[in-house]
Parts: structure tokens; C-alpha cells; sequence
């Protein structure tokens, strides 16, 4: 008779209280994962975002005006220059070291590029060597300066640049003539006057900056980050990026002279171009981060409280 009085209440009472106890304690870790699990998610998608498919860039300087104005912030398509072809007239943006800067050792530890790219995401990074230019010349292209009317020519075509020279800016007032080598690309600044672009660095141009690691001005293609093709601030300059008329001519790649000869290694090389530039605000890639993450992270939430209910139910 002791048995049943002493034990029997005492036991439902605590097997009840052990069943709530984890019950209550279930919501708060699980949000807990879940949270853990979307900001995850959000920052690889954000990452893969960032350096596979498009990344916004601060213009911090005028050697693009009045095309691209200080502290505009452009989104930059890193699918050209890749997988696709860059050509004449478009808006390049490209990593200058090794080229209009010293060459630096690349770093061979994964971890420390990690970091690097996360940290990328919330600001930019010091010592950033990207620059934004035109491209005037790529591979195989003679461009000169200037003919008779003052005018760029490409090819012998001159190029009519009135569209988007800065107001009153002349073509070039340095004297050049260069065949863009294989691998390479001849860019310049819309603000002619107050752009070192590649004639800054070409070491046949009477006061250019002349280094030894690299000496004609030209840039390499495979050091291309991607096209320039939209602006997103400020909202009274959003706007696309397009490719000016005057690099359309029909006479332009059918004077190519020297097109034909270029090397196997140079056709197939990566196309890039470059102003430098500062990494923008991780917004557009955070937010497609969040915005992927979100959906899945709530689908993966359903699916496994669905999964406990049917165990419960068994």
C-alpha cells in the first residue's frame, strides 16, 4: 500500500514537468540555429554576389567627368571580361597592380583571402589599386593622336567623342602613336585634361611617369574586374552606362590592321580595362544575400518542424 501513496502521484508530476521543460526551451534554440544558419547563408550568397556577378564602386576623383561624377556610386558587371568580350568605348574597371602600380606578392593562404572578401563586404580595403577608364584600344588597335581636325583616330577612323568628353576638354593635347599589344588595352579618362590614364604611363610620351615594372601605358586584359554599366547613386544620376556612338563605326574593326596576327595567347586572353576607384557599400550584395537566404531559411524551417510533427505523431 506504501508503494502506490508514495510513489504513483510524485511520478506523472515529474515525467509532466520533464515533458514541458524541453518544450519550452526548443523555441529559443531554435531560432537561435536559425539565425546562425540565414546570416550564413546570407553572407555566402553575398560573397558569391561580390565575385562572380556584380559589385558596386565609389568614383572617389574627376578624370571621368562628366560621365561619372565624384562619389557616384556604379555597379560593375565582373561577368565581362570573362565570359564575355570587352570592346571599344566600354567603361572598365581593373585591379592596376602589376601595371600603373608596383607589382605586390599575392597571397597564397585561403583563409587570409577569406577574410579579405568578407571584410570587403563592409568597406573597403586599405591600399585598394582599382581604377576606372575608357576603353580607347584593345589588342592590335593603332590609336594616334591626332589628325588634322584634332580628332583620336583607331585604326586611321577617327573617333567622334563629343558626347561624353568633359564640356571643352580637347581629345588629347599629347602627341602619341601606339599599337595596343596583344593582352592589352589603351584606356583614357572622359576628363582628358585631368586624367593620368595610359598616356600618364607611357613611357614614349614626353613627361609620362615611366616604371620599370611595366612601360608602354597599357593595360593587362587579365587583370580585368569587370564593365561599369549603371549608376544607382545618386538617384538624380541613375542612369545606364551605354557605349558611345562613335565606337560603332563600320570601318572601325575593318581596319584592323593588325587583328589578323594576333597570337593565340592574345585572342584568348581575359579582356579587362580602368580613375582608381574605392569598393561601395556592400548594400546590393548583402541584400541579395538576405533576400535568398531569408526564403530558404524559413523553407528549411517548415520542412523540419513538418519532419518533428510526423515523428511525434508515429
Amino acid at each position: 500500500m506504501a508503494g502506490p501513496a508514495d510513489g504513483d502521484p510524485a511520478g506523472p508530476v515529474d515525467a509532466a514537468e520533464h515533458q514541458h521543460e524541453p518544450r519550452g526551451r526548443r523555441p529559443s534554440r531554435s531560432w537561435l540555429v536559425e539565425t546562425v544558419v540565414l546570416v550564413a547563408m546570407a553572407l555566402v550568397i553575398a560573397l558569391t554576389v561580390k565575385t562572380y556577378l556584380v559589385q558596386p564602386f565609389v568614383i572617389p576623383s574627376q578624370s571621368m567627368e562628366n560621365t561619372l561624377l565624384v562619389n557616384d556610386k556604379v555597379l560593375v558587371d565582373k561577368l565581362v571580361g570573362h565570359l564575355s568580350q570587352i570592346h571599344r568605348g566600354d567603361i572598365i574597371v581593373f585591379n592596376g597592380t602589376g601595371s600603373w602600380n608596383p607589382p605586390a606578392a599575392t597571397d597564397s593562404n585561403p583563409l587570409v583571402r577569406v577574410y579579405r572578401n568578407v571584410r570587403g563586404l563592409f568597406g573597403g580595403d586599405p591600399g585598394q589599386t582599382d581604377y576606372i577608364k575608357r576603353v580607347i584600344g584593345v589588342p592590335g588597335d593603332h590609336v594616334q593622336c591626332c589628325n588634322a581636325q584634332g580628332l583620336l583616330t583607331v585604326n586611321g577612323i577617327p573617333l567622334h567623342e563629343s558626347s561624353y568628353l568633359y564640356p571643352g576638354s580637347a581629345p588629347s593635347t599629347v602627341k602619341f602613336s601606339i599599337v595596343v599589344p596583344p593582352g592589352r588595352l589603351w584606356v583614357m579618362g572622359d576628363n582628358r585634361e585631368d586624367s593620368a590614364d595610359s598616356r600618364f604611363h607611357d613611357c614614349q610620351i614626353a613627361g609620362a611617369v615611366c616604371e620599370p615594372w611595366d612601360r608602354d601605358g597599357t593595360i593587362p586584359e587579365n587583370k580585368v574586374i569587370g564593365r561599369a554599366f549603371l549608376v544607382i547613386w545618386p538617384p538624380s544620376r541613375f542612369r545606364v552606362l551605354w557605349v558611345p556612338a562613335t565606337f560603332g563605326q563600320a570601318g572601325l574593326s575593318a581596319a584592323q590592321p593588325l587583328m589578323a596576327s594576333r597570337s593565340a595567347a592574345g585572342r584568348s586572353a581575359v579582356n579587362s580595362a580602368q580613375l582608381r576607384v574605392v569598393p561601395g557599400d556592400p548594400a546590393l550584395p548583402l541584400a541579395a544575400g538576405v533576400i535568398v537566404a531569408v526564403p530558404l531559411t524559413l523553407l528549411e524551417r517548415r520542412c523540419r518542424l513538418r519532419a518533428r510533427g510526423r515523428r511525434t505523431r508515429r
